[in-house]
């Protein structure tokens, strides 16, 4: 039997799909979550709590590397853990085995850029708004730091299903209309991960991940109201849209696509339309 040829470091939900479209393309790959039998089959499952310890990882002929963390709750101390200590000690890990993987990806987000009301690209510097944040960029220069092939795929938030918003809409308080929000379906992040890691010859150190079109508050909230069959809502006036808006024209011009490209495509599904 080969040994696995792709690392995954964090297997929540997001990990386990990059995971999984990894293994259906023929990869074998090891999965490290806190409880292994969590992690889906056929990836292989491995326990450790990277915030309090180094993994012992299995034989590797390693090829592939994801760092796909998540941290509960949002603080200092919980991104510090997760995202800078235990990525390091997945790290020491591979190095302990002289591993160096051909490719590598750690997911970010684009809260490292902060905010403002300016259009974001790769080139913009980043301007951390929140400790958090702070943290995620000090992450991000360690691990570009520590592996020579690696990049960083910034996404903007994620999203699946009904959106929080929704509540907004029934209630019939949605806050901010005039904000421009930025967002990629779950299934295009994954996606995103998967073809860096797979599909560029030449990766760039950083590209942001979002859908196409950034989407003013009010013109989702009214879309989902009639998605969803309640009064209508006023549309958001573009005059008076603030916040960052992200593009993801470096990530495109990569070769890959969004199977959602507009946050509205995104939640076609979302209720009935009436």
């Amino acid at each position: 039997m080969t040994s696995p040829d792709t690392l995954l470091v964090g297997c929540g939900r997001l990990g386990a799909d990059v995971g999984l479209r990894l293994a259906a393309l023929g990869h074998q790959v090891v999965g490290i979550r806190r409880q292994a039998d969590q992690v889906p089959a056929p990836l292989v499952g491995l326990s450790a709590d990277l915030s309090r310890e180094e993994p012992t990882l299995p034989d590797l002929d390693l090829d592939l590397l994801a760092v796909v963390l998540t941290a509960r709750p949002r603080s200092e101390e919980s991104y510090r853990a997760t995202y800078v200590d235990g990525m390091l000690r997945a790290l020491d890990a591979l190095d302990r085995r002289g591993a160096r993987p051909r490719r590598a990806v750690l997911v970010s987000s684009t809260a490292v850029n902060g905010d403002g009301d300016d259009v974001i690209t790769e080139q913009t510097p980043p301007a951390p708004a929140d400790a958090p944040a702070a943290v995620l960029l000090e992450a991000e220069q360690a691990f570009l730091d520590r592996v020579p092939t690696g990049s960083v795929l910034r996404l903007s938030g994620l999203y699946e299903g009904t959106p929080r918003l929704a509540d907004e809409v029934r209630a019939g308080e949605v806050s901010d209309p005039h904000r421009w929000t930025n967002r990629i379906h779950r299934v295009d992040a994954a996606r995103a991960a998967v073809h860096l890691l797979t599909q560029v010859e030449e990766p760039a150190r950083v590209y942001l991940g979002t859908d196409d079109e950034p989407a003013l508050r009010g013109d989702v909230a009214a879309f989902l109201a009639e998605r969803l069959g309640l009064a209508p809502l006023p549309p958001a006036d573009p005059a008076q849209g603030h916040g960052k808006r992200i593009s993801n024209a470096l990530l495109r011009s990569s070769g890959w696509t969004p199977d959602y490209p507009t946050y509205r495509e995104g939640l076609a599904g979302v209720g009935a339309a009436h």
